[in-house]
């Protein structure tokens, strides 16, 4: 069984935890965009949804979804995103889509994160994955110093520029044994406007794709 074909399986199994009716926290990525497709097939019927970007806003919109601005939304039930790394707390990072400003922001506004995820992203400790960072671009070699102290390699993405006109630093190098501790301390570093550690928003459902079929993982 091929990777997208485990992205296909957990794309279907998150349809279980659509809610008809409600308005629907959608993420970025290669299994979202399965999911989209899936729902779309799915003939649920939805309120609309709430998109962390404009590849996934447009395909919403293209399978017939209405697509509905944040600021208009008070709460979401759940939120369903991809991730690059996942770790056996629900921890994640994210961003190698650069969406990840948008994508914490929904977030926030959901009880409850379903990530989807084939087992390849699956580790023991964050850092494998080059830790994507969105930044002011003028602050890239003030940052890229300070991860350097950490003891990462910090790159900013070339030819990169997300839907909110920044910039991205790749960081590589880093073992993130604390990723809650860690997410506060670089959010606060002036420059950065998102780290894609996904820690306080972990995903409380994890549904995993393997050969042997969908493993669901549950953090409370």
């Amino acid at each position: 069984m091929d990777q997208t074909e485990l992205k296909r399986l957990v794309a279907q199994a998150a349809l279980a935890y659509v809610e008809p009716g409600s308005v629907l926290g959608v993420g970025t990525g290669s299994t979202v965009d399965l999911f989209i497709d899936a729902l779309a097939a799915s003939g649920i019927a939805l309120a609309g949804a709430v998109s962390s970007s404009e590849r996934s806003s447009q395909r919403l919109a293209a399978a017939g979804i209405a697509v509905l601005d944040a600021s208009s939304v008070e709460r979401l039930g759940v939120y369903v995103d991809g991730a690059d790394e996942i770790d056996p707390q629900g921890n994640m990072v994210k961003g190698g889509g650069a969406a990840l400003t948008r994508e914490k922001i929904v977030a926030d506004l959901a009880e409850r994160f379903v990530c989807i995820a084939d087992e390849s992203k699956c580790v023991d400790v964050l850092g494998a994955f080059p830790l994507p960072v969105e930044i002011i671009p003028m602050a890239a070699a003030q940052l890229s110093r300070r991860f350097a102290a950490l003891g990462g390699t910090a790159q900013v993405r070339q030819g990169c520029v997300t839907d909110n006109g920044q910039h991205i630093l790749d960081v590589r190098g880093l073992r993130i044994t604390d990723p809650l501790a860690f997410e506060a301390e670089v959010s606060q570093w002036p420059g950065v406007v998102t780290v894609g550690v996904f820690a306080r928003h972990r995903a409380r459902v994890a549904l995993i794709g393997t050969p042997q079929g969908v493993r669901t993982r549950l953090h409370d």
